[in-house]
């Protein structure tokens, strides 16, 4: 048994496996990984160094867990999807670094009908009790609440918050740094930057917050709120609203990251203001 004094993400740290945790012989466990009391991890799994399970943890199929990866008790990760269609194959799921994954979240791996895998990013923050569905991509720095639930093949971008107890319908885009309000039945795509609540949910504003928080400053976020107002307060056609923020903001980088999210293909269609 390795010395619990040892420094983790040490090259020389040992792995350290308590006696009531599995460990299948062909995982993979780096440097300084710490198993604790009655996980279970299964024989195609890679758990990156320094990570920890600390207790009650599952790791099942074809996983990687990254580094410094922290897994609260009774979380499942790489498990079998929820879906009538799966017969075992070998589809995967990957945790990046420095991840926290909270009590009882549930990550199912990818199908052989979807992509075949299911990503979730680095610094990433699961709250207890939420649920990654097969086929998700999730990018990095995403908060997801407890109790928050996504379907299948659901996308979400970097540094996008989604509030407690919200439901994201399957095959729905979520843009980078957009924010989902607690209790939101999400059925269609969110633009980059937006905040949506309610269900079913509605576009009601831009996520200032989140925009500070990410360091854009005040004439960045002011011109960002002019084509917002021009592009979903309007009484116009979308068509032609979309074609006039296009002509007088296209080259303003958040602007344009809306419009190529609006203009990229959709299996659900966009969350619109009111």
């Amino acid at each position: 048994m390795a010395d619990l004094t040892e420094p983790m993400g040490s090259p020389r740290a040992e792995v350290v496996i308590h006696p009531t945790a599995v460990v299948a012989p062909t995982a993979e466990l780096g440097a300084g990984v710490v198993v604790g009391p009655f996980c279970t991890v299964g024989p195609n799994a890679i758990v990156g160094d320094g990570a920890e399970l600390i207790s009650h943890v599952v790791v099942d199929g074809h996983t990687t867990i990254g580094a410094d990866v922290k897994l609260f008790p009774f979380c499942t990760v790489g498990m079998a999807p929820q879906d009538l269609k799966y017969k075992g194959e070998p589809t995967r799921c990957e945790i990046g670094p420095r991840t926290h994954i909270r009590e009882h979240c549930s990550i199912h791996r990818g199908t052989a009908t979807g992509k075949g895998l299911t990503t979730i990013g680095s610094d990433c923050l699961l709250m207890a009790v939420a649920h990654v569905a097969h086929d998700c991509t999730l990018g990095n720095g995403v908060i997801i609440a407890n109790n928050a639930v996504m379907g299948g093949h659901v996308s979400i971008g970097d540094n996008a918050v989604i509030g407690g107890a919200a439901a994201i319908h399957q095959f729905v885009r979520i843009g980078r740094a957009a924010m989902i309000g607690g209790v939101s039945g999400v059925e269609a795509d969110v633009i980059p930057f937006g905040s949506v609540i309610g269900n079913r949910a509605r576009l009601a504003s831009l996520n200032v917050i989140g925009l500070k928080r990410r360091g854009f400053n005040r004439e960045q976020i002011q011109r960002l709120h002019i084509a917002f107002r021009l592009l979903f307060r309007g009484d116009s056609v979308f068509a032609d609203r979309l074609r006039d923020v296009r002509a007088q903001f296209g080259e303003d980088p958040l602007v344009a990251e809306i419009l190529a999210f609006i203009d990229a293909p959709s299996h659900r269609g966009m969350i619109r203001a009111d």
